[in-house]
């Protein structure tokens, strides 16, 4: 049996809260054998730690604020962030998941850039990785990481969907891998054509379910066990087998997390 990790899924949200024993069952029976679960405000640290508590051992917790989480009050939240970081600190295996969203509208930007900072260096404080969402914000987000370039600062830059040019840009943080979803299922991603310019040594995979749901179960909610379809995908386009890749991907997630 293949031995996937999801390195980015949102299980414990309350799109989950009816089947949630079941999802992980299904999770399991597709060789998914650890699921990394980031925070995304204070609103939802409570049920992160529980669902990961309950699931010691195969469900991990991350601890960040959100970029879409940041608006005028968001020194309170932030502070909650920061207090449980240092309450729980070895129950946390990453600040995440933090960065920079522009999607909807820039109204927070400075406040985002200023947040993002801050949890950086969190990170380097305490020695964990951080993982970066990213979305129509690329030139922000490099602009912040680049002073840490040369530092111990490793991390993933979760759900790519960049151009040649901004993986190029990605890879030279080389402490940094990039994670891959059922965005390159879609058909007219242009993950694809890029893939092969990302060392496999550089890529984890991710669901980040309950979204991106991946060909052939685009437009349904997402769960783990449909990592197996961004596996395949990603394995027809490099030319590997599923299971050399899913070998590669899960040893990148343990190096990355330790845990």
């Amino acid at each position: 049996m293949l031995r996937i990790v999801d390195t980015h899924s949102h299980l414990f949200t309350e799109e989950f809260d009816a089947d949630r024993t079941a999802v992980l069952s299904r999770a399991r029976e597709e060789g998914v054998t650890r699921i990394y679960m980031p925070n995304i405000d204070e609103t939802t640290i409570n049920r992160l730690l529980q669902v990961c508590e309950d699931n010691s051992g195969y469900c991990f917790p991350m601890m960040g604020l959100h970029p879409t989480s940041v608006n005028e009050h968001f020194e309170i939240a932030l502070q909650q962030v920061r207090q449980c970081l240092l309450t729980h600190r070895e129950r946390f295996v990453a600040v995440g998941e933090i960065g920079i969203d522009l999607y909807w509208d820039d109204t927070f930007l400075e406040q985002q850039i200023d947040v993002f900072d801050r949890q950086v260096r969190w990170a380097l404080e305490m020695d964990l990785p951080i993982v970066v969402h990213c979305r129509k914000a690329f030139q922000y987000i490099y602009k912040v990481l680049f002073p840490y370039k040369d530092t111990a600062l490793r991390g993933i830059f979760h759900s790519f969907t960049g151009d040649p040019e901004e993986a190029g840009l990605m890879l030279q943080f080389e402490r940094f891998m990039i994670g891959v979803n059922g965005i390159v299922t879609f058909k007219k991603s242009d993950i694809p054509a890029i893939l092969p310019q990302i060392p496999v040594e550089r890529l984890v995979l991710e669901t980040d379910a309950p979204y991106l749901t991946p060909v052939p179960h685009r437009g349904e909610r997402n769960e783990s066990a449909y990592i197996r379809y961004t596996l395949m995908k990603v394995a027809q386009v490099l030319g590997c087998s599923p299971e050399e890749l899913a070998e590669q991907t899960t040893a990148n997630a343990m190096r990355m997390f330790g845990a």
